[in-house]
């Protein structure tokens, strides 16, 4: 994530259990500190953001409980030995 985007990553942190209560399991997309947009796919989210943001101006972010939404687990099959 940009550093850019860090005001927004926040935003969602720090709102995201209200943030569930109304628009979990959408794709919020987030400028600054406002949700300007709610959709169904991240697809859609950006192909309509697009139309009127520049890309790397808002974050699009899956609203879901937990850190799943934001976080990944890469394992490796490396053997060492």
């Amino acid at each position: 994530m940009t550093k850019k985007l860090e005001k927004e990553f926040n935003y969602y942190l720090d709102n995201q259990s209200d943030l569930l209560k109304k628009y979990e399991g959408k794709f919020l997309v987030i400028k600054g500190t406002e949700v300007i947009g709610t959709y169904d796919t991240e697809l859609k989210a950006l192909e309509e953001t697009v139309k009127e943001h520049e890309l790397g101006t808002f974050l699009i972010q899956h609203c879901m409980p937990g850190a799943d939404s934001f976080t990944q687990t890469y394992h490796s099959r490396v053997a060492f030995g």
